[in-house]
């Protein structure tokens, strides 16, 4: 392994971990609307309270991480990208500030409009965060120096797959929908977790029902999905894993082990990241017009220097990262309860 490909599988651990652990603050964002009085809603805020922000540091890292190991692929994509990530920065604000400022008055008009800005922000975000997955699954138009050369809806309804990243969107928003819910069943207690359990199900199925429809159409319309599988054999590992852990989330929920469940719900969500980056290996970003145009591992990447020096600084920070995660999660555990400074 050189370290043009520790970083790719770096970048898909960071892109990964923050997936997971943003997944089910989307999830719970775009179930809040189904709570029926103002104590459940504060419940499901409160379910995330503590955490959301310190899970967005995931995808801070990178971002920081892209810019630094390969620096023309991050001028590409958020070039290229523009207006999808103003919208998705416009959500992850929006969603900052619904959750801080709802709770500063009592009105009810007041605490309905932020409950609909933290709902529609968590909608906007996954559904945004998955198309531009999409896209890349199927190419933007690259000129012969890598710059994107395209306009908005090249990335968003490209010509040669319009329905494809519009697909990959909405697996994503009922994946996050359904790892909320699995995260909200184990925050919750008394009549509002008997109702959770009925919203797993439903996000169960749909997300199932939509990842079979997304799976036919990415073996029918994208060339890339299985082209590396020839070259790694173990690939397919990656893919039963995948089937397993979600033949595994209704026999869990079913059995009653709900923290199972959640954890076979990361692991789905980690196969699918991890997929996605068999399916564009070597590429980071392809080109829908030639493949010598498309950014690699290896012609977008900063020196070797660069990239070794990085490494160093990562396995120092890595350990540092995922203690803060594991220290917050675990002072936070267990039910919600209500305080005087919750939100």
């Amino acid at each position: 392994m050189d370290l043009n490909v520790l970083w790719y599988l770096l970048l898909g651990v960071l892109l990964g971990g923050y997936a997971v652990l943003d997944g089910f603050d989307f999830g719970v964002g775009m179930l809040s609307p189904l709570a029926q009085d103002d104590r459940e809603r504060r419940i499901v805020l409160n379910s995330i309270g503590p955490i959301w922000d310190g899970n967005e540091v995931w995808l801070v890292t990178f971002g920081g991480a892209m810019f630094a190991a390969f620096p023309e692929v991050y001028a590409t994509v958020f070039s290229g990208y523009y207006a999808a990530f103003m919208l998705v920065l416009f959500a992850l604000i929006l969603r900052a500030v619904s959750l801080e400022f709802r709770g500063k008055m009592t009105s009810h008009l007041w605490r309905r409009f932020w409950d609909w800005g933290f709902f529609a922000s968590s909608l906007l975000a996954s559904l945004l965060f998955g198309v531009a997955v999409g896209s890349l699954l199927v190419g933007i138009p690259l000129d012969p120096q890598g710059i994107f050369a395209g306009g908005f809806f090249d990335v968003v309804l490209p010509a040669a797959h319009p329905f494809f990243p519009l697909m990959v969107g909405l697996l994503t928003t009922a994946m996050f929908v359904m790892h909320g819910a699995i995260y909200l069943y184990l925050k919750t207690e008394g009549d509002l977790q008997q109702r959770v359990k009925g919203w797993m199900w439903h996000g169960f199925g749909t997300f199932l029902v939509l990842y079979i429809l997304t799976t036919i159409l990415a073996l029918a319309t994208v060339p890339r999905a299985l082209a590396n599988f020839q070259h790694f054999p173990w690939a397919w590992a990656v893919v039963v894993l995948s089937v397993l852990a979600i033949g595994n989330i209704p026999r869990t929920i079913f059995a009653g082990k709900t923290g199972q469940a959640f954890l076979s719900s990361a692991l789905v969500i980690f196969c699918l990241v991890a997929l996605v980056g068999i399916a564009l290996f070597p590429n980071l970003v392809t080109s829908s017009q030639a493949d010598g145009h498309s950014l690699t591992i290896y012609n977008a990447a900063s020196s070797a220097k660069t990239l070794g020096i990085m490494a160093l600084i990562a396995a120092l920070g890595m350990p540092f990262v995922l203690a803060y995660t594991g220290v917050i999660y675990w002072t936070f555990r267990g039910k919600v309860q209500l305080g005087d400074h919750s939100y």
